[in-house]
C-alpha cells in the first residue's frame, strides 16, 4: 500500500472539517438545533453522530475493531448536545482523534488490517470509508446551514453564477501541482 494515498486524504478531511466550521460560524444557536421536520436530524444531532463515529473508529485505530463496545450509536441520534459550546467541543474532539490516528500511519504499519464490525479493511479502504461518511454528513450540515441562513448565506464554494469568472482566473494562472484544498486556502488568503 502507498502511504501517499493516506497523506492525500488528510487535506480532504481538513477541508470537510473546515466546511463544517464555516457553516457553524454563519448560524445562530437556534439553527444548530432546528430540524426540517420531526423525524429529521438537526445539525447538533449530526455532529453528535459524527463525534460518536469518530471516537469509535479512530480510537485504537490500528489495534481494535472500529465499532467499540462502549459506543452507543442509537443515542447519537438523540438530543444530547445542549448548546453551541458542547457542539464545538464534540466536533473538535472527534476530529482531533481522527487526525491523531492518521499521523500514526507509517510504512511499518501500512499493511495492518483494520476491522469495522469484524469486516476487514486495508488502511486505505478504512480511510476512504470514513472520508465518504464524513463528507456525506458535512454535506447535510452545509445544506441545513444554507437553508436556515437563507439569503444571508455566504457560499463555501464558487458562488452561484460565478463559475465563468472563477474558471477564467484559474486558466490564466500557471499550471501547478498542489491539492485543490491548498489552492482554495491560497485563494482565500489572497482575497483577505
Amino acid at each position: 500500500m502507498n502511504l501517499d494515498h493516506i497523506k492525500s486524504t488528510i487535506p480532504l478531511f481538513q477541508y470537510y472539517k473546515e466546511l463544517g466550521d464555516k457553516t457553524f460560524d454563519q448560524l445562530s444557536d437556534k439553527h444548530l438545533f432546528q430540524r426540517l421536520d420531526p423525524d429529521g436530524n438537526s445539525i447538533a444531532i449530526i455532529v453528535n453522530h459524527m463525534w460518536g463515529n469518530m471516537m469509535s473508529r479512530w480510537t485504537d485505530f490500528l489495534t481494535k475493531d472500529g465499532e467499540k463496545e462502549w459506543r452507543k450509536r442509537d443515542l447519537e441520534f438523540e438530543e444530547i448536545i445542549k448548546d453551541r459550546t458542547m457542539l464545538l467541543e464534540k466536533w473538535e474532539e472527534g476530529w482531533a482523534v481522527l487526525f491523531a490516528a492518521l499521523k500514526m500511519i507509517d510504512n511499518e504499519n501500512m499493511d495492518t488490517t483494520i476491522y469495522i464490525r469484524n469486516l476487514g479493511h486495508t488502511i486505505v479502504e478504512a480511510c476512504n470509508r470514513q472520508l465518504g461518511h464524513y463528507a456525506y454528513h458535512v454535506g447535510q450540515i452545509v445544506f441545513l446551514g444554507k437553508h436556515f441562513s437563507g439569503p444571508q448565506w455566504n457560499s463555501l464554494s464558487i458562488p452561484k453564477s460565478g463559475s465563468k469568472d472563477y474558471n477564467e482566473k484559474r486558466f490564466k494562472a500557471d499550471k501547478t501541482i498542489k491539492t485543490f484544498v491548498d489552492q482554495l486556502r491560497e485563494e482565500k488568503k489572497n482575497e483577505a
